[in-house]
């Protein structure tokens, strides 16, 4: 049973990020097609005409084909916020990690290495799962006669390199998915812009001398809209890159922090 869990788990992480992007794809065309471009949102009940005055959903309409797209980015990037905040939470465990490292080593300074794996159950999270492992190892340690300390200390260290190797790529997940974002939001939002001035000079070069109106109009409303959409999309993904980048990095520092105490007092104890 827990066999079939873990395959389905992996086959749901593995299809997640292609799901999110599809509905939210899905998502922003209803919205564009059903709310922005009602018939009520413009004059004459004519979505090809002007927008009411005072109508945002009638002017995000005329951004044009690139908007749901622009829309599907911004989408995307609040699943992906969601996600990583879960995710991180998770990785941190249910107490502050400050108080947690200061009960492992206060735990490990007195050898009570039980109890201290019993902390790391209580704690669980990615810290708490790498120096459980450490933990272990430390156990089976002092217990082994066969080993010189040398290699009691390597095998420590490697104990805790490979249960942080098992751990860092949770955190870093899904991270490539903010920081293309950041750079794809503000392209897409250029193309929209370039392809609605494309339609304002158009309407500028209309023969007969006066230019048409409505379609100088939507041009200009097809350039600014995609513009502050891309420029949105890409402003929010850059924070909140960054912002789980450092979080990201504290959580890494943690462990390197942990796996480091806890080497050096399983060292300072074999020297006695």
């Amino acid at each position: 049973m827990s066999k079939n869990s873990g395959s389905f788990k992996k086959m749901f992480e593995s299809f997640f990020a292609t799901g999110a992007i599809l509905i939210a794809f899905l998502v922003a065309y209803y919205l564009y097609s059903s709310f922005m471009g009602d018939p009520v949102n413009f004059e004459g009940n004519n979505p090809k005409g002007t927008p009411l005055p005072g109508n945002y959903m009638g002017m995000l309409y005329k951004g044009g084909p690139i908007v749901p797209i622009l829309m599907t980015c911004i989408l995307t990037l609040f699943i992906f916020i969601i996600e990583r905040a879960i995710t991180l939470a998770k990785v941190k465990g249910k107490s502050s990690l400050d108080a947690f490292v200061a009960d492992i080593q206060n735990l490990t300074s007195k050898d009570k290495v039980e109890e201290a794996i019993v902390a790391c159950d209580n704690q669980k999270g990615s810290l708490a799962n790498v120096v459980k492992a450490g933990l272990m190892r430390y156990r089976d340690l002092e217990k082994d006669m066969t080993l010189e300390k040398d290699q009691k200390i390597t095998s420590m260290k490697q104990a805790l390199e490979e249960a942080s190797a098992l751990e860092l790529p949770m955190l870093s997940k899904n991270m490539v998915i903010l920081s293309t974002l950041a750079s794809i939001s503000v392209l897409i939002g250029l193309i929209g812009t370039v392809l609605g001035m494309i339609r304002a000079f158009a309407a500028l070069s209309q023969a007969g001398g006066s230019p048409d109106a409505l379609q100088l109009a939507t041009g200009i409303s097809e350039a600014l809209i995609n513009t502050a959409f891309g420029i949105t999309g890409s402003t929010l993904a850059i924070i909140f890159y960054n912002y789980f980048s450092s979080k990201i990095d504290g959580f890494t520092f943690r462990i390197d922090e942990a796996g480091f105490s806890l080497t050096q007092t399983f060292a300072a104890r074999i020297r006695k």
